[in-house]
């Protein structure tokens, strides 16, 4: 089995974590050529992925697990929530893999925050990914946190691969 890697992102609505991670996955698979897999947490679960009518609706509807293949992709509807490990298997074979939220996940974290930095992110974070709206003066940071610019995918990308836990 070939090394897996794993880190998250956090941070408050807004703060460019979807924009961060889609230019992470779409550097490292087009210019790394790598397998790169994405959880996203919806916490509020708001997202809504079927339209009522339709068959996969009806039948996700009921309650039972339901996987709807095609030629170009699966998709898979359950209605029970899933840990780390058994979303990681849905996957099967990548080699990073980016979890957007889920703070409490022990994986290494960057935080992202633009205008202010919110200090209750401060014992979840390793890597704060800033831009020049924020003024580190104003916070006392804690220890050991890297200092990665909002901006720079590619420094975003050395820090996965020398923090990311192996999974």
């Amino acid at each position: 089995m070939k090394k897996r890697l794993a880190v998250a992102f956090t941070g408050p609505s807004n703060s460019g974590k979807t924009t961060l991670i889609l230019k992470v996955a779409r550097k490292l698979i087009h210019e790394n050529g790598l397998d790169v897999a994405i959880i996203k947490n919806d916490p509020k679960d708001k997202a809504r992925f079927d339209v009522p009518g339709k068959d996969s609706y009806k039948f996700s509807d009921t309650g039972a697990e339901v996987v709807v293949t095609s030629p170009t992709r699966t998709t898979y509807f359950s209605k029970r929530e899933k840990n780390l490990d058994e979303i990681m298997e849905l996957f099967g074979d990548f080699d990073i893999l980016l979890v957007e939220g889920l703070k409490n996940l022990p994986l290494p974290r960057i935080s992202i925050f633009r205008e202010k930095i919110d200090e209750d992110y401060f014992p979840y974070m390793d890597a704060l990914a800033i831009d020049e709206s924020i003024n580190l003066n104003r916070y006392k940071l804690p220890q050991n946190i890297s200092i990665l610019d909002l901006n720079s995918e590619s420094a975003v990308i050395e820090w996965i691969f020398n923090n990311a836990k192996e999974v």
